[in-house]
């Protein structure tokens, strides 16, 4: 046998896509440029910010930098969530087999309402309609952007949905078939667009395979002998045949996992602190089989005997955390939601139900290294964090680039970027201060100190002076030049009266620099001038001073 054969076993689907839905939740007016931020990163912005140059995943500063008139909102995934439920809820009009993804994002497969509707054209209107009713109700937002995409299989249909904004009617309907020739153009890079293959992607475009086409291209034994099974996946996805992971198989009753709860609770946290757990047991359950859970349906009992249930699915495999982040955002739809959907009573049962399991494959080794066990069991315990306390409640350090060391790492909060292997992908972000990950992710910051980057970075400045061999003090002209050779550095050390001031001076025995740095002289308020300088003292100790608005102070040490 030459290669695989893939059987065509696609199921017809329609995606409905609220691109800018963190905004929609947040009730933000479209004509004002406005960006959400989540985990540091741009999640959405207003047409305002984005015809600046905004777009999503963009850190902070740069999208301050390319539209810095712009306004800037926190996300709140709990009112996303509150907000999507009554469209989803809505859409079970039209069929009671809707599947969500995250907040904004759901499809539904079209065999059965196209016979009801008479044809997909009028299935795509009848849902629109049927969003945008809801919407309104739920008084959210002005005038939302919603999407729709029709294809075979999820994925192509996800992507239908995105290119739909410059459709007429906002919906793009690819032909039965059609989904290779659709996928063919477009770039390796969407194979990332729902947090899966991040690290597949990057290799096919150092490979100088940059679209989805040049992939399917490939034959499918070659790449599950070098990408193994995820990059089968990933194959499947780009060939547009079948978006079903690799080995999906039924899922066996015994698998679900219930938790009772006596007396019955009202309290999202507490609910979700039992989800936690149950979703660890679920998670060793499907392991010991080896295999793992690409789509789960969460179903409630409350105390008056109403039975409530909703589908979830991932572009890959579920984690812990990702089912954990699920029972949250479903909760708050349905406890917190409009009162057509509210449960009567409190919650005395929730059962986790995998409905559409695979093989959990191992991980195939990058070409650059892969992340350590420390990095793995960092991980792992930072998401038993996020699980118990909530989404942010975890920060970890990102490089962000900068001229100083208090501007180049941000603390970010902690997101499980790779869902089964739980660690490929986020180990940058727990080492993210690597080499590696600079030169990698960092553009070039004119006026920057040169490495190596100092150890500790103080809060809180210390007020110092820098005085030459003959006791004037170093002061710097208009064009960043030193009025002398710094010789001293001298601290004033304040005691307890009636004592009086101590002050503790050390000979320079080296110094490096200067480098001036004048930023943002466009921004009244944000604006910086100043001089840095490094010096090595006497006691053996290198600092970083620097001398703005007439003070030269201690802002960091070396090691």
């Amino acid at each position: 046998m030459t290669g695989l054969t893939v059987p065509p076993t696609t199921v017809r689907t329609l995606v409905v896509d609220c691109p800018d839905w963190p905004l929609t939740a947040l009730v933000v007016d479209p004509d004002e440029p406005v960006l959400v931020l989540g985990a540091g990163r741009v999640v959405a912005a207003t047409a305002p910010a984005r015809g600046a140059g905004v777009a999503r995943g963009q850190r902070r500063c740069e999208a301050q930098r390319l539209c810095p008139e712009a306004r800037v909102l926190a996300r709140d995934e709990v009112r996303e969530a509150r907000g999507f439920e009554a469209v989803i809820s809505a859409l079970e009009g039209v069929t009671p087999w809707v599947t969500a993804q995250w907040p904004g994002w759901c499809s539904f497969g079209v065999q059965g309402p196209i016979r009801l509707f008479g044809g997909e054209v009028a299935l795509v209107r009848h849902t629109t309609k049927v969003v945008t009713a809801a919407i309104a109700q739920s008084r959210l937002g002005t005038d939302p952007e919603c999407r729709i995409g029709v294809a075979d299989g999820a994925f192509a249909a996800g992507l239908a949905a995105r290119s739909s904004g410059v459709a007429p009617e906002g919906a793009v309907i690819v032909p039965q078939g059609g989904s290779p020739d659709f996928l063919a153009p477009l770039p390796v890079e969407v194979l990332t667009m729902d947090g899966l293959k991040g690290d597949l992607a990057n290799t096919l475009v150092r490979l100088g395979l940059v679209t989805l086409g040049a992939f399917a291209a490939l034959p499918a034994a070659d790449v599950l002998a070098r990408f193994g099974a995820d990059g089968l996946d990933a194959h499947r996805l780009a060939s547009g045949v079948d978006d079903r992971l690799v080995g999906r198989r039924p899922v066996s009753p015994d698998l679900a996992v219930p938790t009772a709860f006596d007396p019955p609770v009202e309290q999202i946290d507490r609910t979700v602190f039992a989800a936690r757990l149950a979703a660890e047991v679920l998670h060793e359950r499907l392991s010991s089989r080896g295999i793992a859970c690409t789509q789960i349906v969460i179903e409630v009992e409350t105390e008056n005997g109403e039975h409530i249930s909703r589908r979830w699915r991932d572009g890959g495999t579920l984690s812990p955390t990702a089912v954990v982040d699920r029972v949250r955002w479903q909760l708050e739809g349905w406890l917190h939601g409009p009162p057509a959907l509210r449960p009567t009573s409190g919650i005395t049962l929730l059962v986790l139900v995998p409905d559409e399991v695979a093989l959990a494959s191992g991980h195939q080794l990058g070409f650059w290294g892969e992340a350590s066990a420390a990095d793995k069991r960092a991980g792992q315990a930072c998401a038993r964090v996020v699980g118990l306390l909530g989404p942010g409640s975890v920060q970890v350090p990102e490089w962000q680039g900068g001229r100083d060391p208090d501007t180049q790492v941000a603390l970010t909060p902690f997101v499980e970027l790779v869902e089964e292997t739980g660690l490929a992908g986020q180990e940058g972000r727990l080492s993210g201060l690597s080499d590696k990950s600079r030169s990698l992710e960092t553009p070039p910051w004119p006026g920057a100190l040169p490495q190596p980057f100092p150890a500790a970075v103080h809060v809180d400045p210390v007020v110092v002076e820098v005085v030459d061999a003959t006791g004037t003090a170093v002061t710097v002209d208009g064009r960043g030049g030193l009025s002398g050779v710094p010789n001293r550095l001298a601290i004033s050390l304040p005691f307890v009266r009636p004592y009086p001031e101590a002050t503790w001076r050390e000979r320079i025995t080296a110094w490096a620099g200067p480098w001036p740095i004048d930023e943002r002289w466009w921004d009244q308020h944000r604006r910086r001038r100043g001089v840095r300088i490094q010096v090595v003292t006497a006691d053996g100790v290198a600092r970083l001073v620097v001398l703005a608005d007439g003070q030269w102070k201690i802002a960091a040490t070396y090691d």
